[in-house]
């Protein structure tokens, strides 16, 4: 049977049960798990030592939650809160994506274990599915058929996810080697340079690199998001000027509704792939 979300059935209670310590609320134990999880990681994370953290014994945090898993899921949607959402029905559809886009590679990036967790849960809880609700209507005015949409912000966002997880875990080595990115990535460069199993694919690709330009790991990071959402878009531009066999032309279709997700579903699917809010 599949695990039931935090955000159904009643789970996601603002108090605790009657009785509950004095002191506490479900909002201070959720901010102490995103700032717990920042500093130590989803490994390291324990209910044992939130309770620490917030002077309490690990027993009346068990008052606002039922599970560490009903935290994690707190956690995750209260990290979607971070993301800076535009009026999705006002402004030019392109400029509105890229911004998503940048917010929730930046928000990969600064919360290392929400990918891993974006994986595990539904993500139906109120900041995710608000992200949601405004990725799908922001495409939905790029001109797309209905029947588009969803392919159009799998594209993106499953792209923004890999993305910014793989960055993330670069940020991970980069801390734990005690460097900076580009301390890092110079002496990473040099070994495998030296390396002969390696060094001659790096001299292949010397040209690319010199291309890619960037003085900077963040520079060069940035750069290649930047190009890469650009083909994403100019993609989704094409779709939309060619027309489609027996699909009519999409740039005359874009009124046509979409079929809006069920009750609690994000537009996409949540396993692993995340979407926007999955």
């Amino acid at each position: 049977m599949a695990r039931a979300s935090v955000w159904l059935a009643g789970k996601a209670r603002k108090g605790g049960r009657s009785g509950q310590p004095s002191g506490l609320d479900r909002d201070r134990i959720t901010s102490a798990t995103v700032r717990l999880l920042d500093a130590d990681g989803l490994d390291k994370f324990s209910m044992r030592r939130l309770a620490a953290e917030l002077n309490v014994t690990a027993m009346s945090v068990y008052w606002y939650v039922d599970t560490k898993d009903d935290l994690l899921e707190l956690a995750l949607d209260e990290a979607f809160g971070e993301l800076r959402l535009p009026d999705a029905d006002d402004g030019d559809w392109r400029t509105q994506l890229r911004a998503l886009a940048t917010e929730y590679r930046a928000l990969l990036v600064r919360h290392p274990w929400l990918s891993p967790l974006a994986g595990r849960y539904l993500n139906i809880g109120p900041h995710s599915l608000a992200f949601s609700r405004v990725v799908q209507r922001v495409v939905r005015r790029a001109g797309l058929p209905a029947h588009g949409v969803t392919g159009a912000i799998s594209a993106v966002f499953q792209f923004v996810y890999g993305y910014g997880t793989i960055e993330s875990h670069f940020a991970a080595r980069v801390a734990a080697a005690g460097m900076t990115a580009d301390e890092y990535f110079n002496s990473t460069m040099d070994a495998v340079t030296e390396a002969p199993d390696t060094a001659g694919i790096i001299e292949e690709s010397r040209d690319l690199m010199a291309a890619r330009g960037g003085d900077t790991v963040a520079e060069m990071l940035n750069r290649d998001f930047t190009f890469a959402l650009d083909l994403l878009i100019a993609g989704i531009e094409a779709k939309v000027q060619r027309p489609e066999s027996g699909a009519g032309n999409c740039a005359t279709s874009h009124n046509a509704p979409a079929p809006a997700p069920a009750d609690g579903e994000a537009p996409a699917p949540a396993d692993g792939d995340a979407p926007p809010g999955a």
